[in-house]
């Protein structure tokens, strides 16, 4: 049985005890990945620090030509990866599975490093200039999700290293493997303990990030354990940048044609098997259009092939880990026992955490299957008579990551998009991410943002000079 490490200052590890990974699909298992001590995080957490000053004095443009480098190892081993991905994740190979994830990763790494964060002179006159500087925080804890284990860890870690802090990156433990190595691999291109990882479950993110030599956290993941990381940061004073999920809302307006917009509906709530952040939740759907879009949403889902994703032709993978199938079981059964209509689509293995593709009809506001996050593949269709409900409706729950508007007139559309309370509100799209457009939650879906020039600057801290002339 294969035995993966962390990687310190640039050498692989070993540690004391371990965990078997095992495969969401078949239970095969994945191999032994590290589980770390209070010691080990000290160890790593030094590492980063010790490296961090070399780091930060490298040139801006050097740093710039480094980040091009790991694009370039991503880019290499991205067949690896993706592979590990699926065995260990669920995801796909195909479609937007887990090959979609590895360029995403190399995307997100080619357009930092082209990126300049230039002094701004922010106010001048006949006696004074003030220019606005950013300088690296210092040492970055990084705690990354199982559904989308290593585009989100890329997201922390390179704006991070871009600008100048080191990095220490926990996992999440339930998909460890396939992180280790593409740490494993960026480290052939980085200096020494610029990029390190520590492994294990919440304790050990706890002891991270209350940790007193970390400068920045950044966290994807559940609200709950959002709300222990900013007390742990109370010991360090650290800034966050939190991303806590959400239960995105989709409005359909009255008379759009329902077949035109039916594939980007499904893939905005189906895309990862529901596992994603920013995935359609529920859907709101007018009355008199509502029989349409159940049909055409009945007609996608059910030529979609749902098996272990190591299978080329498969789109559909299981779900992660047994808590989350629980979960997203229990949640549609009790949809069922409340009268809702459930609709399930797709052949299902007899292994593995898999669901159908399920749609849940005759949902409404206040059924646990709407007003909790699913993260799963069952979207509650929720009916509306007018578009002021389905807005106070899309508004009334604290989780607001994103949005979306479908609609045949752009113009109509924007009016209700500016009236969504989401970090981000989708016109005719849902998810739709890009490294250049900020991304972040609004009221419990966290705060800070990623990506492009403001995901830069939430890994600096600003420093003015003024100079009196």
């Amino acid at each position: 049985m294969q035995t993966y490490h962390n990687t310190v200052s640039g050498k692989q590890t070993e540690a004391a005890d371990h965990q078997e990974i095992f495969n969401p699909a078949t239970g095969d298992s994945l191999g032994l990945a590290p589980l770390n001590s209070q010691h080990d995080v000290n160890v790593a957490v030094e590492a980063a620090r010790m490296a961090q000053g070399a780091w930060a004095r490298v040139s801006d443009q050097e740093r710039r030509e480094i980040v091009a480098n790991v694009a370039q190892v991503l880019e290499e081993n991205s067949e690896y990866l993706a592979g590990l991905v699926t065995q260990e994740q669920g995801k796909p190979l195909s479609g937007p599975g887990s090959r979609f994830e590895m360029q995403a990763c190399v995307g997100w790494t080619k357009v930092p490093s082209s990126l300049e964060l230039l002094p701004e002179t922010v106010y001048e006159d006949d006696t004074r200039k003030d220019v606005l500087y950013r300088y690296p925080l210092g040492v970055v804890a990084a705690i990354a999700p199982w559904n989308w284990p290593l585009m989100i860890a890329i997201w922390q870690i390179i704006p991070a290293i871009r600008m100048g802090n080191t990095v220490v990156l926990k996992p999440s433990e339930y998909t460890p493997i396939a992180t280790l190595e593409m740490v494993r691999l960026i480290n052939q291109v980085l200096p020494p303990g610029v990029l390190n990882t520590v492994s294990g479950d919440g304790r050990i993110g706890a002891v991270l990030t209350s940790h007193p030599d970390i400068n920045k956290i950044m966290f994807t993941g559940s609200e709950s354990t959002g709300r222990r990381i900013i007390e742990a940061s109370s010991q360090n004073l650290a800034p966050i940048t939190l991303e806590l999920g959400g239960n995105d809302a989709a409005i359909i307006m009255p008379g759009t044609e329902a077949a035109a917009i039916s594939e980007g509906l499904f893939w905005g709530a189906f895309l990862n098997a529901g596992q994603t952040c920013a995935c359609i939740k529920r859907l709101y759907v007018h009355e008199n259009d509502y029989d349409a879009v159940v049909t055409a949403l009945s007609d996608v889902a059910s030529q979609v092939p749902i098996g272990d994703g190591m299978v080329e032709s498969n789109l559909i993978g299981p779900l992660q880990n047994a808590m989350q199938y629980n979960k997203v079981k229990e949640l549609v059964a009790d949809a069922r026992a409340n009268g809702c209509d459930v609709m399930e689509f797709g052949d299902v293995p007899s292994t593995g955490y898999f669901l159908p593709l399920t749609l849940v009809g005759n949902a409404r506001d206040g059924q646990r299957l709407v007003d909790e996050e699913q993260f799963g593949p069952a979207l509650p269709i929720i009916r509306y008579s007018s578009l002021d409900d389905a807005t106070a409706s899309a508004n009334r729950l604290s989780d607001a990551l994103g949005a979306s508007v479908w609609a045949n007139s752009l113009e109509q559309a924007e009016t209700i998009a500016s009236k969504l309370e989401a970090g981000t509100v989708w016109v005719n799209q849902h998810g739709a991410i890009h490294p250049m457009v900020p991304f972040g939650g609004n009221k419990a879906s966290g705060y800070g943002v990623e990506f492009g020039m403001e995901g830069l600057k939430g890994v600096t801290q600003s420093r003015v000079i003024s100079i009196k002339k």
